[in-house]
């Protein structure tokens, strides 16, 4: 301790002794000449108001925390008598200097942790402020009346805490950032009829000046309304519909920073409500927004200036590796990421940090660096504004004051404090540098050898050269390309800065391009793709921050034009090329119904566009998550099928539920039999019921229903018939998967496997559909029952269906009028289907293809399952022909080698799909395959097709 230190302690000290005279002093010694050496507004105030804060010593409050509503409870009790301004405020001076008084004592002394000491910080802030606009309020109403909307509901004014207060992190000498609201435009119901905005401007002035006002007694929080809309030149108070219409017209980029930790503090609970979602849609965008990134940087980089112009560079906030730079990291991550993860919307760092290390977002090591260093440097500027009750984060300066937070802090003096600061900062600083480094910054699109071809205003005559040197066969449709892009209506129209990060990303873009196995063929790709996202500049800033999320695009847009599709249609789905771990791994079942779940929390309730939105999202990404992994071999293309069927399971699941949900609203529940749950399913047929989906195919389904009371109607207000609930059940579900969003469809349904075909009932009942399949079905529908099994439902629905399944495809038939129906069923199929011709071959439809396989499989099915029951255990090709092959129903090889054929004419379709080409190929290739397919078609059935 210095001998400047221990003289003002030792003056402290005699003027304590003096004050306290015979009276007995409770403090204990040691804690006392810790907490005045450390704080001199402690001491200051202790000598001010002994009395009372001994008092409150001797009742305990010094030595635990408090408990809920303990804190709100004292002060109503101080404000209990209250009645008039001027009171009001002594009172709340007094009230805050005593709480300040405990608050520092128990955090000098270390018995409360930073949690505790932030929150009481926070929670003394919000109680004065609503106390205090109770009585403010009451006054008012009692002079002018109760301030009322068109509807005569009563309007409260919504205080919005900003920054530290919002998040409930607030600092011991911080300033309170508030923005003041009210619900709606009216009048108080007094006799003058005074406009709502009127009233309520009058009110937060007073209310200002009752927290703010510097008076005899000191102030309780120094108040900034500067983040309010158009700051100092805008209205102290606004409307919801004016803060909402000024956050999406008008807000500038940083403001959405600001209000990550927006809070209500006041106000009806409805009222809050509705203005935090307001808030949320202008912060968190439904789309991954990277442009945020440089938002942050540049305001970094405004805030560094700032510094150096002040030389504050010992500034435990704004300084390098300060806590600013930890919120930065947190937020940007918040801000880029949160629109699609709800539990990214949340306000204290600490929380944010620890989500981000859960998710993965940052390695566990940072998250640990950063919360460290994030506790140490919260206590610091804590202990350094508990000296004066000063607004301040610097470091001190004097020998005198570097000593004494270094004691304050538990070091033996300032070299080791300074030590231990210096690592936080410096472990802050990197973890900054990490996330928020710029790698187009090492390169500038000048330095590209083919920026040239970009960044000229016109073509010049080099440009050809330069790309012919670079890997371009066609160097002048190169240069055309460029050109109709750069002359393009909607480039045109692009700002000055969504331009130059257009001008970033092009020479990034055409030198990956360039490095590609086809450049000509992808440099058109990537080019209508950039021009599908002009406008969306955040997907520009992802590729231009991100150079492994452009060489992945690149790759997969080489691979596949179904993939550029998606991505044109579905830019949100360029995050899934941040992370090839997560691009090049799809998920199975559990980890999908996660997924989407995560996906639709966040959706507000009977916000059925944005529920569609979300599924569409959750079934096109997970969709190029296989294609992405089809297309580097990480998976076989059996599992290719796998993936795709889970992903449309999961979906349709969904959709049920989201059907059910709303249709049950409106109608109430169907009566149904004992055992039901809600009496219905989806059978899925074709590709979806063999597990064979491909990345186009469109789903084959029947629905079914258990109600078999002709005279059943439901429970709710809007009664209807059993069979009229379920009608309109079946097309919400078409309704909401094939509905045309901006987003495109969710899939396309084909219905027509259904009894009847089109002219039947969409949804049947299971007595109904018993009876089609016993007594009126085809031999092509007994076909096409091979591949149906249940993928959603009610499970007593679902046994049903699988037990009429079992019963239908076991039967014995009459073999010669089987083999006759199935060929002629084929024969028919081939003639209006088939799209073969002299030079090409229909993989799927031609003679030998993939149908001739299928119809073999059923045929072999509905021949044997009488002997051999186990045939119809499986849905898919691949497990029917391995059943066919271990009972030995087919002669010598057949099997196997229908198996061979058939996974290579999926394989073929699956690089068709990708390409969005028919499923076709010259009629000189897979001669061997269909040779060997119609070799056994003929064995087999007796017959050419």
């Amino acid at each position: 301790m210095t001998d400047t230190t221990s003289h003002q302690l030792g003056r402290a000290a005699e003027a304590w002794r003096e004050m306290l005279g015979d009276a007995v002093d409770p403090l204990p010694a040691d804690q006392r000449e810790l907490t005045f050496a450390a704080s001199e507004f402690l001491q200051q105030t202790f000598l001010r108001d002994a009395e009372a804060l001994l008092a409150a010593y001797r009742a305990g409050l010094f030595e635990r925390p408090f408990a809920a509503q303990e804190m709100a409870g004292f002060l109503a009790q101080a404000l209990a008598g209250v009645e008039d301004e001027t009171g009001l405020e002594r009172e709340l001076r007094c009230f805050r200097n005593r709480q300040m008084v405990r608050i520092i004592w128990r955090d000098l002394c270390g018995l409360a942790a930073l949690d505790e000491t932030l929150e009481d910080l926070s929670e003394l802030a919000d109680i004065c402020i609503r106390q205090s606009l109770d009585k403010l309020y009451a006054w008012a109403v009692e002079k002018d009346g109760v301030p009322r909307d068109s509807t005569g509901r009563e309007q409260r004014l919504v205080v919005l805490g900003m920054g530290k207060l919002g998040a409930r992190e607030l600092n011991l000498s911080s300033d309170i950032d508030l923005i003041f609201c009210f619900p709606e435009h009216g009048h108080c119901d007094g006799r003058r009829q005074i406009e709502n905005e009127a009233f309520f401007t009058r009110l937060g002035r007073k209310l200002i000046g009752v927290l703010g006002k510097q008076t005899a007694d000191g102030f309780v929080f120094r108040v900034d309304m500067r983040l309010r809309p158009f700051g100092d030149s805008g209205p102290l108070v606004v409307s919801f519909d004016a803060i909402e219409h000024y956050l999406h017209g008008q807000a500038r980029e940083w403001e959405r920073y600001a209000m990550v930790k927006a809070r209500a503090i006041t106000g009806e609970a409805e009222d809050r409500a509705t203005l935090q979602q307001s808030i949320n849609a202008f912060v968190y965008r439904r789309y991954i927004d990277f442009g945020v990134v440089e938002s942050i940087r540049e305001m970094k980089r405004m805030i560094e200036q700032e510094q150096h112009k002040k030389g504050e560079g010992e500034n435990v906030k704004l300084g390098v590796g300060g806590i600013r730079e930890i919120e930065f990291i947190g937020q940007a991550f918040q801000l880029v990421r949160g629109g699609r993860d709800v539990d990214l919307q949340i306000r204290p760092i600490q929380q944010v940090l620890e989500r981000l290390g859960q998710k993965g977002l940052l390695p566990a090591f940072a998250v640990r660096e950063l919360q460290q260093a994030y506790v140490f440097l919260r206590r610091a500027e804590n202990r350094i504004q508990a000296w004066k009750d000063e607004q301040t984060h610097l470091l001190p300066s004097s020998p005198e004051g570097r000593e004494r937070l270094a004691r304050s802090m538990g070091f033996d003096g300032w070299v080791p404090f300074e030590q231990a600061l210096s690592a936080h900062r410096q472990n802050v600083h990197s973890q900054f540098e990490c996330v928020f480094e710029a790698p187009q910054a090492e390169q500038r699109p000048e330095s590209s050898v083919l920026a040239p071809a970009w960044l000229a205003d016109e073509p010049q005559p080099n440009h050809l050269a330069l790309l012919e040197a670079a890997g371009f066969g066609d160097p002048q449709a190169a240069v055309d390309a460029l050109s109709r892009l750069r002359g393009s209506a909607m480039l045109r129209t692009l700002s000055a800065s969504a331009r130059n990060k257009l001008d970033q990303l092009m020479p990034l873009a055409l030198d990956a391009v360039a490095r590609s196995r086809d450049p000509d063929v992808i440099l058109e790709r990537v080019l209508q793709l950039f021009e599908a996202i002009l406008r969306r500049t955040a997907y520009i800033d992802l590729l231009v921050a991100n150079p492994l999320a452009l060489s992945q695009l690149i790759r997969l847009l080489g691979e596949s034009v179904w993939v550029g599709s998606q991505l044109a249609r579905q830019p949100i789905l360029l995050d899934e090329l941040l992370d090839p771990r997560r691009l090049y791994s799809p998920v199975h079942a559990e980890e999908l119904q996660t997924e989407l779940a995560t996906l639709l929390r966040s959706v507000a309730e009977g916000d059925q566009e944005q529920e569609m939105e979300r599924l569409r999202q959750f079934a096109t990404g997970n969709r190029l998550r296989v294609a992405a992994a089809d297309i580097a071999g990480a998976i076989p293309l059996t599992v290719v099928s796998d993936y795709l069927s889970e992903i449309a399971e999961i979906s349709l699941q969904q959709v049920l539920r989201s059907a059910w949900r709303d249709i049950s609203a409106r109608h109430g529940r169907p009566a149904l039999g004992e055992g039901f749950d809600d009496g219905f399913a989806i059978i899925g047929y074709g590709k979806l019921g063999g597990v064979e989906l491909g990345y186009g195919s469109d789903l084959d389904m029947v629905f079914l229903h258990g109600s078999d009371n002709a005279n059943g109607m439901t429970d709710g207000k809007r009664q209807v018939a059993n069979e009229v609930f379920y009608a309109r059940l079946g097309q919400r579900i078409i309704h909401m998967l094939t509905t045309r969003m901006p987003s495109g469809i969710l899939f396309e349904a084909d219905m027509r496997l259904r009894p009847n075909g089109n002219s039947g009932m969409l949804v049947s009942s299971l007595k109904a559909f018993d009876h089609y399949q016993r007594e009126e079905a085809w031999t092509w529908e007994h076909q096409a029952l091979v591949r149906a099994r249940a993928v959603a439902g009610d499970p007593p629905v679902i046994e049903h269906f699988q037990a009429t399944r079992r019963e239908i495809l076991c039967r014995q038939r009459d073999l010669e009028k089987l083999r006759a129906e199935v060929i002629e069923m084929r024969r028919k199929m081939a003639q209006s289907l088939d799209r073969s011709d002299a030079e090409q071959f229909d993989i799927k439809q031609g003679e030998g293809g993939l149908v001739d396989i299928e119809f073999m499989v059923q045929y072999a099915v509905l021949r044997w399952a009488h002997q051999y029951p186990q045939l119809i255990d499986w849905t898919d090709n691949a497990r029917l022909l391995q059943a066919l092959a271990e009972l030995e129903l087919l002669e010598g090889a057949a099997a196997e080698q229908l198996f061979s054929a058939y996974s290579v004419f999926r394989a073929v379709s699956h690089r068709s799909a990708l390409q969005e080409q028919p499923p076709r190929v010259a009629q000189a290739d897979l001669a061997e395959e269909r040779a060997l397919v119609r070799e056994i078609w003929q064995a087999l059935l007796g017959a050419e097709r």
